[in-house]
């Protein structure tokens, strides 16, 4: 992840039981993110996810019925379908307020009917807090139940 801020990247890979083009059509729907991340709203454009695409995600307790809580505003900088020559990679840029830093999906085809997902994020806070070592562990943890919960899905 180049240009992100400096923090410590955590990564998590899964294989899961689809192909390659089937999972980043899965992942790449940001409306499946509300059953995978828990506590949080996802505020997307209308349509499928498109490069320079801006949406925002909210999580807190009551983020799901409208309440307000961490904002976490996206844009979709890097979109590049897997293809049968080469993995696929969606970059999304964290703008603020609070979560700057990166995201990626990565999505490899694994033999027949299968797909290796690696989703990572480089997130550091805005400001002088420096927050690093709460928030890879809780990082860590959200993204292998996120991928937990949608091999689960797929099952």
């Amino acid at each position: 992840m180049s240009g992100a801020p400096r923090g410590r990247e955590i990564a998590v890979s899964r294989v899961l039981p689809v192909s390659a083009e089937a999972a980043w059509d899965l992942l790449l729907e940001g409306r499946n993110h509300e059953r995978w991340i828990p506590l949080t709203r996802i505020d997307l454009p209308d349509g499928p996810l498109r490069l320079g695409a801006r949406f925002e995600a909210t999580s807190g307790p009551f983020a799901r019925r409208g309440a307000p809580g961490l904002l976490d505003r996206m844009r979709l900088d890097r979109f590049e379908p897997p293809t049968a020559d080469r993995a696929g990679e969606a970059v999304f840029t964290k703008l603020g307020p609070i979560l700057l830093g990166e995201a990626a999906v990565r999505v490899a085809d694994a033999g027949p009917g299968r797909a290796r997902v690696t989703w990572s994020e480089r997130v550091v806070l805005a400001g002088p807090v420096p927050a690093g070592a709460v928030l890879a562990p809780v990082l860590g943890l959200m993204l292998r139940f996120a991928l937990a919960r949608i091999a689960r899905e797929l099952r």
